[in-house]
């Protein structure tokens, strides 16, 4: 009987959660390299270019990809044959695992996990608990899937039960396109169907980590009723033409996941997780002789591409000189770099910020003229002015944007994906403008960030906010002052008819 140790299952998760924090799975990145090279849409192909740029920069860097770490997700089979030696319950012993991995002085990741979700929703501080699921299977070993998911594509989760003649397909498809771009595409789309509803919801989630084999699939034909509808589903939903990071494209998914179960004979139940271009997971085994080792991947797989962001394309804005002429001026799939002073804010900071002038009151920081970064960056390590510091989804932002807008004067807003109506109107008519920088490339935004500085909320850890200095900061323009977004052109004018 193979005998688990307690500390081998924590030495292995925790240096699993750290690797996944700057490695992506080679087979992403090959896909992802492929899908760049074939890519028409200039502002798609960027967009991926600066994904694959980040993706080398941290696996040379050892630091995370993306500013969401994720919540780790720990999938554990355990061997019926197998003895796991531990003294107390298996998620305490999960938990420490995290709490390691996410404390390394040498490269913290982000706590985004908040306990008491219906009350204060405090953070926890260590990203524990983790989000833990188990088996008993056959076998005299324990095998262990970790992965890192983060908020933004996990929000765009979509369960349904259809009735068993309807088209698994169409739903997806329809979903996804209603889905915007939150979920930072180009992904994969993993799918349960089957089961019951926590079931199909579970299969989803695990089929995410199965290996990315579409080329191969295209190559080979269908085998089955599943790889039919894997094909089909790849083949419509970048027919929608929704593109990287909802800018228009011809790749929308790198690969779709299917799992299925058997049902109850009145049902189809069927659950949709994205994830996003930080797909992050790793599969190891205990067998009893100790921890897992991990080897790092050859630095080969990925492609060498020189980002030239001083390039004729690209329009430099100072971010202490804005006026209405200059924020009337930009337009939808313009490329900007910013230079400047920026700040940051996003959901916790916006919800006090607004109970402050409802409550008649003065806020902290002055934003009139202003930029604000919708940003919960990972914290510095060394030198590092900042850590990893992508964007969140905007539209969590649209309910306060109004107000925002109306009491301070700002004039810009970034984040990532689209706005909603409510927002796109309260743009247009304060004479506003957003912009997106790229969601899956935090450490390579972070290096335009020359200092930083918390001057409020403080006690909001991440979500305080921040007066940052930046120089070359690349973004592209999504909505201008009259209300137009590139996330409504650019995925029509790239929509085509399925093959």
């Amino acid at each position: 009987m193979a005998v688990i140790r307690e500390s081998d299952l924590i030495d292995s998760i925790a240096e699993a959660l750290q690797y996944i924090s700057y490695f992506h799975p080679p087979d992403f990145i090959r896909a992802m390299t492929s899908a760049w090279e074939r890519e028409q849409n200039p502002g798609a192909k960027d967009a991926m270019a600066q994904i694959l740029v980040n993706s080398r920069m941290c696996a040379i860097g050892r630091r995370p990809i993306c500013q969401d770490t994720g919540t780790a997700n720990i999938a554990i089979q355990v061997g019926a044959g197998a003895r796991l030696e531990i003294s107390r319950g298996l998620q305490e012993v999960v938990d420490e695992a995290v709490r390691r991995a996410y404390r390394l002085d040498t490269n913290p990741l982000r706590a985004s996990v908040v306990v008491d979700p219906l009350g204060a929703r405090k953070n926890s501080g260590d990203n524990t608990p983790a989000m833990l699921s188990t088996e008993i299977v056959a076998g005299d070993a324990v095998s262990v899937h970790v992965s890192a998911k983060g908020g933004g594509s996990e929000n765009k989760a979509k369960f349904t039960v259809l009735n068993p003649s309807a088209s698994v397909a169409d739903w997806v498809v329809q979903t996804v396109e209603a889905l915007g771009a939150g979920w930072c595409p180009p992904g994969i789309l993993g799918i349960g169907v089957g089961g019951s509803s926590d079931k199909a919801m579970w299969l989803a989630k695990q089929s995410l980590n199965d290996p990315i084999d579409m080329s191969e699939l295209q190559r080979c034909g269908p085998l089955n009723r599943t790889e039919e509808i894997r094909l089909e589903i790849h083949d419509r939903v970048n027919a929608l033409g929704i593109g990287a990071q909802g800018l228009g494209g011809v790749t929308t998914v790198l690969d779709v996941k299917v799992r299925s179960f058997p049902t109850h004979a009145a049902s189809l139940p069927v659950g949709l997780i994205p994830n996003c271009a930080a797909t992050r997971h790793v599969h190891f085994t205990l067998d009893g002789s100790g921890p897992a080792s991990f080897i790092p991947p050859d630095l080969s797989d990925w492609p060498e591409i020189l980002i030239d962001r001083a390039s004729a394309h690209a329009r430099r804005v100072d971010l202490d000189a804005l006026n209405d002429e200059v924020i009337s001026s930009l337009k939808p799939g313009e490329t900007l770099l910013l230079s400047g002073t920026l700040y940051t804010g996003r959901d916790a900071a916006h919800k006090r910020m607004v109970e402050i002038l409802d409550a008649g009151g003065e806020l902290p920081v002055d934003l009139k003229g202003r930029a604000i970064y919708y940003v919960g960056p990972v914290d510095a390590v060394g030198n590092e002015a900042i850590g990893p510091a992508g964007p969140t989804t905007s539209t969590r932002m649209d309910k306060f944007t109004d107000q925002i807008l109306s009491a301070t004067g700002l004039k810009l807003m970034i984040g990532k994906a689209e706005r909603g109506p409510q927002a796109i109107e309260a743009i247009a008519r304060h004479g506003a403008a957003y912009l997106i920088a790229v969601g899956g490339a935090a450490y390579l935004v972070s290096k335009a960030i020359k200092a930083a500085r918390p001057v409020a909320f403080e006690d909001l850890g991440m979500e305080a906010i921040y007066e940052l200095k930046v120089e070359d900061m690349p973004v592209t323009v999504a909505v201008d002052t009259t209300g137009n977004s590139i996330h409504k052109t650019g995925p029509a004018k790239w929509r085509r008819e399925p093959a």
